[in-house]
């Protein structure tokens, strides 16, 4: 007999989840009345505190692959499935403890401007064209998996549920720029924070008997460590945590700290979070192996745990909360992806592709910050539409988000953790160590994907990076030793900002190379 709760249930959670998007859309609105010019715009004025910088933080690396795969990991392998989150987390902190008061300091924009500054070279702008590419697949793919959850609860096709989902991102980051993704992300943290770890985790574990339960109806296996495979770990910790060191949907949330300190100890405080998160996620996917033991994962889909928690589970109307969760974890990665395809774009691209025809483009309007910031609300607005229009279009952009991630890391990374702790580093190294690694990566991927090189991994495959890293790094020291050090006036006007010397921003099309 259907269950006459059913209507009751679907409608307060349907009920939650749209309160929370119409809230997302006054946040706009909010953020609109403090964003004055680029700065504003696109690093939240630089201001952020402790608290909201680590809630920002933390909302735009927690994602849906965090949140909902980190529990479906957790209902296959057990306690090892918290590596995925693990692994972000560790990137996080990485990049907080030795690199983020750095950053912090340069007051740029882009990854691209850390590398210009350091080395003095325009060939380094090429790196735009790589980071790019990563947002927006970022993007693209995070609107397509909340997209997942409106399907679910409204019923509708996927095509309008991307529509409807990417609308609302789109209005609310298109209109106050950062200071409302910041908003929303504060938000998004807390319904993440209590969704997980204070109604998912205690009810899933009382579900399932508690400790005991699990370990009397599981195999020991899901208790093991290392039970998702030692490969499967490496991989984690060099795709993610290698990849969080130079993204700039990462980068741009440093650029919003208040000072150094807020940005390395709140991303301290942000991925020692991430951390506890996954392994709340693994542990409520292993209470729900012992709670829903029938749930068809091989045919459903891991992800289809997190769903199934929320719904027979938990009591009524705290489903909705969180589903709620899922939602937002998945949107406050594509509104920080989105932004930052949008600055990238703006302050790199544009201007890089423009001096192959001999032309210069200007974006930073410093005369009229009124009309700069709406320049910039076109870029956001127009990624955005595109971005949507991709994950409508592609049946699996996940593809080509790990091809632009692969060659992230196996191009980009040597040259700017380079920049970063050696001084001997060179541009016309970085420039070289870049194109090596990014073509090699991508050849290689092409190589695994067409089946050229056997594998059952295919795109997936693992080699594309360790090889493009590996060459990407032999090219950067030996023609680092090989040629000129860099120029002296380069080297002087980078130290000086590292030293946090210099306190103007750097324009945002700015991109300063060497003279001779």
């Amino acid at each position: 007999m259907p269950n006459p709760q059913e209507p009751t249930v679907d409608f307060i959670n349907i009920a939650i989840v749209v309160v929370y998007l119409l809230a997302m859309l006054a946040f706009g609105w909010w953020g609109k009345s403090r964003t004055k010019n680029n700065s504003d715009f696109l690093v939240a004025g630089r201001r952020l505190g402790p608290m909201l910088y680590t809630g920002t933080m933390a909302a735009v690396v927690l994602g849906g692959a965090s949140t909902v795969g980190g529990v479906g990991l957790g209902y296959k392998f057990g306690l090892s499935g918290m590596w995925l989150v693990v692994a972000i987390g560790s990137g996080v902190l990485l990049l907080s403890l030795l690199f983020a008061g750095t950053i912090q300091r340069l007051k740029i924009y882009t990854v691209s401007q850390m590398l210009s500054l350091r080395y003095g070279q325009r060939a380094t702008q090429t790196s735009g064209i790589v980071m790019l590419a990563y947002t927006l697949m970022l993007c693209a793919t995070s609107t397509g998996a909340y997209a997942t959850i409106f399907v679910v609860l409204f019923g509708w096709e996927r095509w309008l549920a991307i529509a409807v989902g990417g609308a609302i991102v789109l209005v609310y980051s298109t209109i106050g720029g950062m200071w409302s993704i910041t908003l929303a992300d504060q938000v998004q943290f807390i319904i993440k924070t209590v969704g997980i770890f204070f109604l998912m985790l205690p009810f899933a574990l009382n579900a399932a008997g508690g400790f005991d339960g699990i370990r009397a109806r599981v195999d020991a296996s899901f208790f093991q460590l290392d039970g998702i495979g030692l490969q499967t770990i490496i991989t984690y910790f060099v795709v993610y945590t290698l990849g969080l060191l130079i993204g700039q949907d990462i980068w741009q949330r440093v650029f919003t700290a208040k000072t150094p300190k807020v940005a390395r100890w709140g991303g301290t405080t942000a991925g020692l979070y991430c951390i506890l998160y996954g392994i709340a996620g693994a542990l409520i996917g292993l209470a729900a192996r012992v709670a829903l033991p029938n749930i068809d994962v091989k045919s459903l889909g891991k992800d289809v745990v997190y769903a199934e928690v929320a719904t027979h589970i938990l009591p009524i109307g705290i489903g909705g909360l969180v589903m709620a969760a899922a939602v937002a974890a998945m949107m406050s990665t594509a509104s920080g992806a989105l932004i930052a395809a949008a600055t990238v774009a703006r302050a790199d691209v544009v201007p890089f592709v423009a001096s192959w025809f001999g032309k210069t483009v200007t974006t930073d309007d410093s005369t009229n910050p009124e009309h700069d910031v709406k320049a910039n609300r076109y870029w956001v607005l127009g990624l955005g539409v595109l971005a949507v229009l991709i994950s409508m279009a592609a049946q699996d952009v996940v593809v080509a988000l790990t091809i632009a991630y692969d060659i992230l890391v196996g191009g980009l990374l040597v040259a700017i953790l380079g920049g970063l702790v050696w001084k001997r580093g060179t541009g016309i190294a970085a420039a070289w160590s870049m194109a090596v690694g990014s073509v090699l990566t991508l050849a290689l991927l092409i190589a695994y994907a067409t089946g050229a090189i056997p594998s059952e991994d295919g795109v997936y495959a693992n080699e594309p990076i360790y090889y493009g890293l590996g060459a990407s790094l032999l090219v950067y020291i030996v023609l680092s030793l090989l040629t000129r050090p860099t120029e002296p006036a380069v080297r002087e006007a980078w130290d000086r900002r590292v030293a946090g010397a210099t306190t103007e921003e750097l324009p945002l099309d700015a991109h300063p190379v060497a003279t001779h």
